[in-house]
């Protein structure tokens, strides 16, 4: 499929999401239209609200706090990730040993800790940074772990046959196998890392966007906690990019893209 039609299909959806929620909130087809734009507002006070907030000044400050915890939780829970997914799949004692408390760690429900995050931090950024890594950190680490995991045999055999050394094939056999498997998990990550932020600003902050989608539901400001929940999927898609940009870079080696990338 030809990018250009991906794409105009990609905004008839939007289109059709669109429309389906101005005919709920604007018609009584689905009861009385004040109740309707109560609990759900309308996509055009959405968009102006969201427009609004951009064009202002005081936004800018709170994403900005956002963005520093989501990029602090990102980047320490990607590399701790990465680091701890080689060290775990290369060492078959160390793997064996601590996987079932990485299983059981893994298994704690993430927003039960942000309280505790809370206490041992403070309620500054920390806190928000603790509980976003948690939330990177096991998306990685299991991806890179298999994806050490998975290098075949053959070509181990082979490398080995021709005189490689550990670091050689560290670089050149279990790095691109892992590198597919993780810039897969950072494409999650980013998410993740913003809903800790996000999460633990929601919780217990003065500022952030969480801060701010928490003020508006205070007051049951429905427009603007669906105008704070825009900006952050804009937020996520911004990084992502980011990512998938450093991603192509990387892995440039890669076979080509499949037809639904082609221009």
């Amino acid at each position: 499929m030809k990018r250009a039609r991906l794409i105009a299909l990609q905004i008839l959806v939007m289109l059709a999401f669109l429309l389906v929620w101005h005919v709920v909130t604007t018609t009584s087809l689905f009861g009385d239209v004040k109740t309707m734009q109560f609990f759900f507002s309308t996509p055009s006070a959405v968009l102006a609200r969201t427009f609004k907030q951009l064009t202002s000044a005081d936004i800018y400050w709170h994403l900005g706090i956002t963005l520093t915890e989501t990029v602090l939780a990102f980047v320490i829970g990607s590399l701790a990730g990465i680091l701890f997914g080689f060290a775990f799949a290369r060492r078959e004692l160390l793997s064996a040993v601590f996987d079932p408390y990485i299983k059981a760690a893994n298994a704690l429900p993430r927003v039960v800790l942000a309280p505790i995050f809370a206490l041992w931090f403070g309620l500054g950024i920390w806190s928000k940074v603790a509980l976003g890594f948690t939330l990177v950190f096991f998306i990685v680490f299991f991806n890179v772990y298999q994806g050490v995991r998975e290098v075949s045999p053959t070509i181990l055999a082979n490398a080995r046959m021709l005189g490689m050394n550990e670091r050689q094939l560290f670089k050149h056999v279990y790095w691109p196998s892992a590198l597919t498997w993780m810039f897969s998990s950072l494409h999650t990550s980013v998410g993740f890392a913003l809903v800790g932020a996000v999460v633990g600003e929601y919780l217990g902050s003065s500022a952030g966007l969480g801060y701010k989608i928490h003020e508006a539901e205070s007051v049951f400001d429905v427009t603007g906690v669906f105008s704070g929940m825009l900006i952050l999927a804009i937020f996520v898609i911004a990084i992502d990019a980011l990512v998938t940009l450093v991603e192509k870079r990387l892995l440039v080696w890669r076979p080509g893209q499949s037809a639904t990338t082609t221009t």
